[in-house]
């Protein structure tokens, strides 16, 4: 009678775990320099946990979050409404509606511009937006027309995150409007797509 061998059996290999990835939607008021600007980023910072989708629609700030309320909102992760203070009549309406139905807000006063400078300098402090594209222009990218080369911007962005914070601070400390002039909310959608889950 042949004695059986008592051997411990090695465990069953895991099973490899694929991260979910977070599902960013951001909708912008610009068609060119925001998206550009934000393609540029998701390929600087490469993280395998966020993926971003933007809509080709356009428009102010209300319609911006029409158009997020209307694009399956239950299938992403966090909703990006991007857009500028400049004159937009229903500013504050839009603001109100977005954080009705739960949106991200990335909001800069006057406008985009404001981030970008944010990468070479301090705040101007407040500044008409075509004083900060003429800034920008004559001093730190030359040729600037609403197109981006995201190389030039990149080194700069640390910075422009410490400014931008900054700026909100101030802000709120003042007890002044959160999206006063200067104040750029960008870095708020910058981190998010930076952050990996084992970040929180």
């Amino acid at each position: 009678m042949s004695r059986r061998r008592h051997r411990e059996r090695r465990p069953a290999r895991p099973t490899p775990y694929r991260t979910q990835k977070r599902w960013l939607l951001v909708v912008c008021e610009g068609q060119c320099t925001e998206p550009q600007y934000i393609k540029g980023y998701e390929r600087m910072v490469r993280n395998s946990t966020v993926k971003v989708s933007i809509p080709r629609e356009h428009g102010d700030p209300r319609r911006l979050v029409e158009i997020a309320k209307g694009m399956g909102t239950e299938e992403f992760d966090e909703i990006w409404c991007v857009f500028d203070r400049d004159q937009h009549e229903r500013f504050h309406e839009a603001i109100q509606m977005a954080r009705d139905n739960g949106f991200e807000l990335a909001v800069s006063n006057p406008d985009f511009e404001l981030w970008l400078l944010l990468h070479f300098r301090e705040s101007p402090g407040a500044r008409h937006r075509d004083d900060l594209r003429r800034l920008l222009r004559d001093e730190h990218l030359p040729g600037y027309d609403k197109k981006l080369d995201f190389d030039k911007l990149a080194p700069g962005v640390p910075a422009a995150t410490r400014r931008a914070e900054r700026l909100a601070r101030d802000a709120h400390d003042l007890g002044d409007d959160p999206f006063k002039n200067p104040t750029t909310g960008f870095y708020r959608l910058t981190n998010s797509m930076a952050r990996k889950d084992d970040d929180e």
